[in-house]
């Protein structure tokens, strides 16, 4: 059963939609007075126009979108971005240029796709040993490359 996200919907566009029924994540629109262009390496938050308010124990993760990284070098500066249950505030995307080229968002793009998932918050138990594994303090890379 799916979970009811509260929704403020301050944009011109209709609210985030899964595009196909085993998408995990909703696209969001860019919400722009006027297309915005950034420079190679150019930083910039993008508005949505949106407002959510999550239920406890949920979380909404804000992923680059797969098809603006390949065709347009843009991806998301956060890589994975966290909104909060109790974040009240509009959802911004903070976008980066990684290609070599100017690249230009229009209002209305798809720009990032917004993932609900339920999380547990976890107390900390001070150890003086933890318990040994077969793979131990092996790190990146440990397991080589074939």
């Amino acid at each position: 059963m799916p979970v009811t996200i509260e929704i403020i919907n301050q944009s011109k566009h209709p609210l985030p939609e899964y595009q196909t029924a085993g998408a995990a994540g909703m696209d969001l629109r860019a919400n722009l007075d006027a297309p915005v262009s950034l420079a190679s390496l150019e930083r910039r938050l993008i508005p949505t126009g949106l407002f959510i308010a999550l239920p406890n124990g949920y979380e909404a993760q804000i992923r680059p979108r797969s098809g603006m990284s390949v065709k347009k070098g843009l991806t998301l500066v956060n890589a994975v971005g966290t909104i909060d249950c109790d974040y009240r505030g509009e959802i911004m995307i903070p976008v980066i240029n990684l290609s070599t080229e100017t690249q230009t968002i229009e209002d209305g793009e798809r720009i990032a796709q917004m993932i609900i998932a339920r999380y547990e918050r976890a107390e900390l138990q001070p150890v003086e040993v933890l318990e040994d594994t077969a793979r131990g303090a092996g790190g990146f890379g440990h397991s080589g490359t074939k």
